[in-house]
């Protein structure tokens, strides 16, 4: 009964908003708005074929890696900054200076430095999606309370064991926040990243599509940005619902209670 309901709940306004997308385009029909059956048609004759290895695998690659190197260096930095006021404090207006700059000003400047090809694709993305994950890092770290860090210390803890059971268990809440931000951001920023300068990948396709007036061929591009985008959130849901078992966990108890 439970899975029913689930399935119910995530098909109802899609099948409905799918309807009245149909009879919309029956009772005024437009060149710039195919029917969902044109438009499914065109999604798997666009791109199950050479586009999927020539658009959609490269930058699916390029959105991995941005979105692992930011999350990476955006929870490394996160910690060391935020365990340390001083240098915190230090870091705190050059921190607000870069993350204020819009990553796609940065895309002229990056193609001379890099030049125009995938490193400087995901360089945009780090840049652009590290900032969630990194400030929230900071927060997680400094709300972590006083008296355990203080217990920890007496217990003789040293400064590797509290990174590991106290401070990582204490921020992830905050740290897998920024990681959901993240993924959205990361995404956004592919598309950017591919607009200009380039030859290959959903942007650069959909772009081209739309130059070419192919206008169910855009749409389709467009629809695979959002599947991406909500297989990124399914799978994002599943590995928070395990990494933070405890969490959901301690808060069902604290609300029975």
């Amino acid at each position: 009964m439970k899975f029913f309901k689930s399935v119910f709940f995530l098909l109802a306004l899609p099948v409905v908003l799918i309807a009245l997308w149909w009879l919309s385009a029956i009772v005024n029909p437009s060149f710039f708005v195919p029917t969902p059956g044109e438009l499914i048609t065109t999604f798997f004759t666009t791109w199950f074929g050479e586009r999927f290895t020539d658009d959609v695998l490269p930058s699916l690659g390029r959105l991995a890696l941005g979105i692992i190197g930011s999350v990476v260096v955006g929870i490394v930095l996160g910690l060391l900054i935020g365990s340390f006021r001083t240098l915190r404090q230090l870091l705190e207006p050059l921190l607000e200076f870069f993350r204020a700059i819009p990553p796609p000003v940065l895309l002229p400047l990056l193609m001379i430095i890099i030049g125009v090809n995938w490193r400087m694709q995901v360089f945009v993305i780090i840049f652009g999606s590290l900032w969630p994950v990194l400030l929230n890092t900071v927060e997680g770290v400094r709300a972590t309370d006083e008296v355990q860090r203080d217990t920890a210390r007496s217990y003789g803890l040293g400064r590797a064991a509290r990174l590991r059971y106290l401070i990582l268990p204490a921020a992830a809440p905050q740290i897998l926040a920024g990681i959901r931000q993240c993924l959205s951001i990361a995404l956004i920023l592919m598309v950017i990243s591919e607009l200009w300068y380039t030859s290959s990948g959903l942007g650069f396709t959909i772009v081209k599509f739309q130059r070419d007036f192919a206008i169910p061929e855009m749409w389709s591009g467009i629809l695979v940005l959002g599947l991406i985008g909500l297989l990124l959130a399914v799978l994002f849901r599943y590995i928070e619902r395990y990494l933070l078992r405890w969490y959901h966990g301690l808060r069902e108890v604290q609300r029975e209670s």
